[in-house]
């Protein structure tokens, strides 16, 4: 998920409604550590204080350990020198961001808002890197509990993340389901950008069935590669690869071992270059893994639902996909199958081909509930309500600190470059 964002959005409607803002970020890009920006500057009316941290890559859960240590190491030592605030938002990205959230409050006062955009240990647990009952995995689950029973407010993305919160012993009275929105303000459908796209990427004249985002062992691709590597003679079928994370070497391994001509891999785009790729795709592909449901949620689907584009979702029948396939009235824009089910993969990427022959391409009418329009809004009138009772739209002073691994510039083309998950106090 796209976390750092959100976030930024989010500190920026707050400083235009009147907030004082103070953002603590890493100095380096997420994703392409080699990236440094400035150590403090001010933006869209926001105070971005950057702290260094050592990365030396992601290919290896040592190394993450370490970027996510020294990261929260040096964000403490800041925190410590900080004021307090009236109101501090915490993400769950690294793990421990929110304990540390929680410690800053107890410590300087103010209240946590606590936005659940995933949930750890409980993600490291289904994905096997951590076992339940070991030390590392007790611990990391007292401070979750304990982030979650310090919070004012706890925001959700979804019913199965509500309950799994509540099992923990959070009063469901304090917990709101906010889904992500979609970024409809940068993100739209553009014909002129899916056809310099296309013809840049050699994709004209062929069906694109594209997986565009983070590359996870949460969200497992082997189904759609399967279902890649069946459709190898068909040269009408292009299977593109867009964004990036661990999983991408093992679709790149893939499609080398098999020699697969059909399947392309690309880098995160740029978000002002997002809907150039988006709109690029005759089919777009969810996916969540068996074990994951109520721990990730993939945003993706609501920027597919504003570009109007079908949708393949691979994951287990209950999700937020599904909820949302019966809870709107774009039914027929996706099609349906479970892990292993490479039939059930293929069925839907042909029938929406001729779905797509027959109806010239048709794009489905965006869904204003899922819309930035509608979400953003309920974010800051849930922080300035009674449960934020501290903070108030017309208070002036230190409102609200946010902390992100999101680069947040006073250069468009640089924010442009935000494209991977944050970390966020």
């Amino acid at each position: 998920m796209a976390t750092g964002q959100y976030l930024t959005q989010f500190a920026v409607k707050l400083a235009e409604h009147g907030h004082a803002v103070t953002v603590v970020t890493s100095d380096r890009g997420y994703d392409d550590p080699s990236l440094r920006f400035p150590r403090q500057e001010t933006w869209k009316n926001i105070s971005i204080i950057r702290v260094p941290s050592f990365s030396p890559g992601k290919e290896t859960k040592w190394r993450r350990a370490v970027n996510f240590s020294s990261f929260l190491t040096t964000c403490a030592f800041r925190l410590i020198l900080l004021p307090s605030f009236d109101a501090v938002v915490s993400l769950t990205s690294p793990p421990l961001i929110s304990f540390l959230g929680s410690w800053f409050v107890r410590l300087k006062g103010g209240r946590l808002f606590f936005w659940v955009m995933d949930l750890n240990p409980d993600e490291a647990i289904a994905a096997g890197w951590l076992k339940q009952d070991s030390l590392t995995g007790r611990v990391l689950a007292r401070f979750l509990e304990t982030s979650l029973h310090q919070a004012t407010a706890v925001v959700v993305l979804d019913r199965f993340m509500k309950d799994r919160v509540i099992a923990k012993g959070t009063d469901k009275g304090r917990i709101s389901i906010i889904p992500p929105w979609s970024n409809d303000d940068e993100v739209g459908f553009t014909m002129q950008g899916r056809q310099a796209f296309r013809a840049r990427h050699d994709l004209a004249e062929k069906f694109v069935v594209m997986y565009s985002g983070n590359h996870s062992p949460c969200h497992p691709l082997d189904t759609l590669l399967e279902a890649a590597r069946r459709l190898a003679a068909r040269s009408e079928f292009v299977f593109c690869f867009v964004g990036g994370g661990s999983e991408q070497t093992k679709v790149r391994k893939f499609a080398a071992e098999h020699r697969l001509s059909n399947v392309r891999c690309l880098p995160y785009q740029p978000l002002g270059e997002l809907s150039d790729s988006l709109s690029a795709a005759d089919l777009h592909t969810v996916v969540i893994g068996e074990e994951f449901v109520g721990i990730v949620h993939p945003c993706k689907v609501y920027n597919i639902m504003a570009i109007g584009t079908p949708c393949l979702y691979i994951g287990p029948t209950a999700s937020h996909v599904t909820d949302i396939k019966e809870q709107t009235d774009c039914d027929d824009q996706f099609y349906l199958a479970q892990h292993g089910d490479v039939d059930g993969v293929l069925a839907g990427i042909l029938a929406a081909a001729v779905r797509g022959k027959a109806d010239g391409r048709r794009r489905y009418k965006q869904t204003e509930q899922y819309s930035k329009q509608s979400l953003l809004p309920r974010m800051i009138e849930l922080l300035e309500s009674g449960q934020m009772p501290a903070v108030t739209s017309q208070k002036r002073g230190r409102d609200v600190v946010l902390a992100s691994a999101v680069h947040a510039s006073s250069d468009d083309k640089e924010s442009d470059k935000t494209a991977a998950p944050a970390r966020a106090i």
